[in-house]
């Protein structure tokens, strides 16, 4: 007897995948990302700054803080960190600070090195494909991308 399966269906449309290559190794890339007082020097796109109330970088975890936008707004945000895989992966929920967050997204940080040097994919996965759209026209690619140049800054420091 033959089994039929039915393929998963595909994430594409509410998916934004970034992939950035850093000169660093992968233990450098990934303490970067989450060790508290480094994260708060490069985290966030260009012109924003970041104060942390809270952090737990392990399963179960919380990380709450505010991005501090250059006109002066203040963006409250929480991830709820679901997998930490050192140096390797983090997966969590990203939101607005909010309990059952409508707008909440599913995020996955991939950690590979190769020759000394790191391969960061950053993908988010939204509900929707209209909260997907939604969050694209407001900027986030540029401001993912933004963010990870900020990042290379930040390590060419180190």
């Amino acid at each position: 007897m033959t089994k039929t399966t039915t393929p998963a269906p595909s994430t594409a449309d509410r998916e934004i995948v970034i992939t950035r290559v850093y000169d660093a190794p992968r233990q450098l890339v990934f303490d970067a990302w989450t060790d508290p007082k480094h994260i708060a020097q490069w985290w966030g796109p260009n012109g924003f700054t970041t104060t942390i109330h809270e952090r737990t970088v392990r399963p179960g975890g919380v990380w709450r803080f505010i991005m501090h936008g250059p006109d002066g707004v203040d963006w409250p945000n929480r991830i709820d960190y679901l997998e930490v895989v050192p140096p390797e992966r983090l997966v969590y929920y990203h939101d607005s600070d909010i309990d059952n967050d409508p707008d909440r997204f599913h995020v996955t940080v991939t950690f590979v090195e190769d020759d000394g040097r790191t391969t960061l994919t950053l993908r988010t996965l939204f509900n929707t494909v209209e909260q997907c759209e939604q969050v694209k026209a407001f900027g986030a690619v540029e401001g993912g991308k933004q963010t990870l140049e900020r990042l290379a800054q930040f390590l060419a420091g180190k």
